[in-house]
């Protein structure tokens, strides 16, 4: 399953106009939670603080389990590469809270390298 996670994710970042790619499920820690695994060799340069500030805001919702959360993003092909949790709450939180309130932001940046 790691590799067809990852032939996805680098077929997606491949396709012309694509300026982000947003995946969701795996980055739980149960042993079938592989995403952040499988894509890592992708990642050029990580974004921390997403998976930080995802895990705040989960606290809020979620309470201590958000610690267990997986969640990141980071520059892959010169894309942003996103891996949210499965869940339709989560995906809703990151969206909401991170991604629509900076998305266009990041994909500026990127696109000036």
């Amino acid at each position: 399953e790691p590799a067809a996670i990852r032939r996805a994710a680098r077929a997606a970042l491949r396709r012309r106009g694509v300026q982000a790619v947003i995946l969701t499920g795996g980055t739980g820690v149960a042993p079938r939670d592989v995403t952040p695994d499988a894509l890592a060799p992708l990642i050029e340069r990580p974004l921390p603080g997403f998976g930080e500030l995802f895990r705040a805001l989960s606290y809020r919702e979620v309470g201590s389990a958000a610690w267990l959360s997986r969640a990141g993003a980071g520059v892959a092909r010169g894309r942003l590469l996103v891996m949210l949790p499965g869940s339709p709450a989560a995906v809703k939180l990151a969206a909401q809270r991170l991604l629509v309130p900076e998305l266009a932001h990041v994909v500026t940046l990127l696109a000036r390298a």
